[in-house]
């Protein structure tokens, strides 16, 4: 029996379906480890998360388990033992499940009971449940691994104390939200109060389709007391020390990181998710509207911090509308960032369209310009190979303020889950604050101007956003009771204060873009619902839930 254990603790990216790359790269954390004792990986490392339906790919999981093979084989050579995220089939069923891994050989496993089945997971799709899961005896310690939702029921961690486990390890794959560290924190508190046992919590980083994952692991006393804090966004591999004493084992190591506060973790979220999903997916870069409005102004300060100047293109597409101002901001714009700056009018392609459709006006004329400038990004895109980046906030997809096959095309939107009053709140902060590890300025990012005037569309005379919506103040915390919180427009109402039609109109406006949101490109999650797989809305629906609405016949 040991009285010591160094247990490293791998807070690594991932990319699904790259079982070769993953498996080098926990092979090379091993390394790293050195006199470790134990090397702790992510969730799924071996596969990345979440890999969805090629679980359901007898090649893909055949694959995964001849990969998890090798790296138990890995093990017979000096260095610490591992934890490895993977697969395993058995009687037809696939698990989420852990390996322990120890002299070239498997001594103890962990397969996932808790199988969560609500916002962005879907785990029930793909995988059995495990039976309650037993400690593992390791080095005369007996270690308890319940995985990333094990923990978040009473059942599985109550059942590890109850059967003997020493200490908690739990491997994560648990995607960034706002308040999330704390939310975290809290749960493994009370885990570790309830059984009386130390936990060492480790999460993964780096960016996955529209989920970013911010790392941020750490290890809890018994008692609550929080004594190891790793790094949020970066890759990190940190030997911690354990001793047995009289109450239990106890981390000695002492390591702490200060956390992104509001909103520098939106930001971090947003740089992350898209700089991943940019590289991994084989764009050089990105292109985008550049109009001298807030939204893609802030889109390009995240691509330029998150890729660099030199891959973000941003092309302003005037119309008859658009006012000097703008086009001056835009041009500033694209001169604070160092980013590529072009102008291609529209005009004469709104021309010939009225030479076809002479008798076209009110919001089908308005549509067709951002339909053409829409067509025009999407022919630079190919000719050039860069990902159209969409500019769109939440605020507008929320109430359909947007247009289907227009401002809505693109590849990826960073603001797909920012509201409006989210978008002026990170546009005042990098306007001051250059963060951690970004690509772009030191300075301001865009000019004042653009966060100060009022937000237009600039497709009639005059046009302001606010002849169409209340001030976004008052539609975003609308929004937050109808969308993130699911409220009745009654409850909406006196939550907010305001008056019950104004939110009866917000909710039937929501209700008729389910279309348009069904059809737009994936954006980074930051918040509890975002419009993908948080919120599965049926398009066709006659429910509301303030006024009845007669649906047509």
């Amino acid at each position: 029996m040991t009285d010591r254990l160094r247990i490293a603790l791998a807070q690594m990216n991932q990319r699904v379906g790259d079982l070769e790359a993953n498996a080098s790269a926990m092979v090379e954390m091993r390394r790293q480890a050195g006199d470790a004792d134990l090397l702790v990986c992510p969730e799924l490392q071996l596969t990345g998360y979440p890999p969805e339906d090629l679980v359901l790919k007898p090649e893909f999981v055949r694959r995964t388990m001849e990969h998890a093979e090798r790296l138990v084989d890995a093990t017979a050579d000096p260095g610490p033992a591992m934890l490895i995220g993977t697969i395993v089939n058995e009687g037809g069923q696939n698990y989420n499940a852990v390996l322990l891994a120890d002299g070239g050989r498997v001594i103890g496993r962990t397969l996932k009971r808790e199988l969560p089945n609500y916002g962005t997971f879907d785990e029930k799709r793909v995988f059995a449940s495990g039976p309650i899961p037993q400690p593992m005896d390791f080095r005369g310690v007996r270690l308890g691994v319940p995985i990333c939702e094990d923990i978040w029921q009473e059942v599985v961690c109550g059942h590890l104390a109850d059967a003997g486990a020493e200490l908690l390890i739990v491997p994560n794959g648990s995607p960034y939200e706002l308040d999330k560290d704390d939310i975290r924190q809290h749960l493994v508190r009370s885990r570790a109060i309830q059984t009386g046992l130390p936990i060492a919590y480790l999460n993964r980083v780096g960016g996955q389709d529209e989920l970013a994952f911010d790392g941020s692991s750490f290890v809890m006393h018994a008692d609550g007391e929080l004594v190891v804090q790793m790094a949020d966004w970066e890759e990190q591999l940190l030997v911690t020390d354990w001793e047995r004493r009289p109450g239990g084992w106890e981390c000695m190591t002492r390591a702490s990181h200060a956390l992104d506060p509001y909103p520098e973790d939106i930001y971090h979220a947003m740089t992350v998710a898209l700089r991943d999903y940019v590289t991994r997916n084989g764009f050089p870069g990105v292109i985008l509207g550049l109009s001298g409005g807030i939204d893609s102004a802030l889109s390009a300060a995240v691509a330029v911090d998150a890729l660099g100047p030199d891959k973000v293109w941003g092309v302003m597409l005037p119309s008859k509308y658009t006012s000097n101002e703008s086009l001056e901001d835009a041009r500033e714009n694209a001169r604070l960032l160092g980013c590529r700056h072009d102008v291609v009018p529209i005009a004469p392609g709104v021309d010939a369209l009225d030479t076809m459709l002479p008798d076209l006006s009110g919001l089908a004329a308005e549509n067709v310009q951002a339909r053409l400038r829409m067509v025009t990004l999407m022919a630079l895109s190919n000719a050039e190979g860069h990902m159209l980046l969409t500019t769109g906030n939440k605020s507008e997809m929320s109430v359909g303020y947007a247009t289907l096959y227009g401002d809505m095309a693109g590849g990826y939107s960073v603001l797909k889950d920012a509201y409006k009053t989210t978008v002026f709140a990170l546009s005042k902060w990098r306007n001051r604050v250059k963060p951690d590890g970004a690509l772009g300025p030191d300075g301001p990012v865009m000019p004042e101007r653009i966060i100060t005037k009022p937000p237009s569309a600039e497709l009639r005379p005059e046009q302001k956003d606010e002849d169409s919506l209340p001030p976004y103040s008052v539609l975003d915390r609308i929004l937050e009771c109808l969308v993130d919180k699911e409220l009745s427009v009654t409850e909406t109402a006196v939550a907010t204060g305001e008056d019950a039609a104004l939110v009866a109109d917000i909710e039937t406006k929501m209700l008729r873009a389910e279309y348009k949101r069904r059809q737009a490109p994936p954006g980074v999650k930051i918040g509890s619902r975002n419009f993908g797989r948080d919120r599965r809305y049926p398009i066709t629906n006659a429910f509301h839930t303030g006024p009845q609405v007669k649906p047509p016949r």
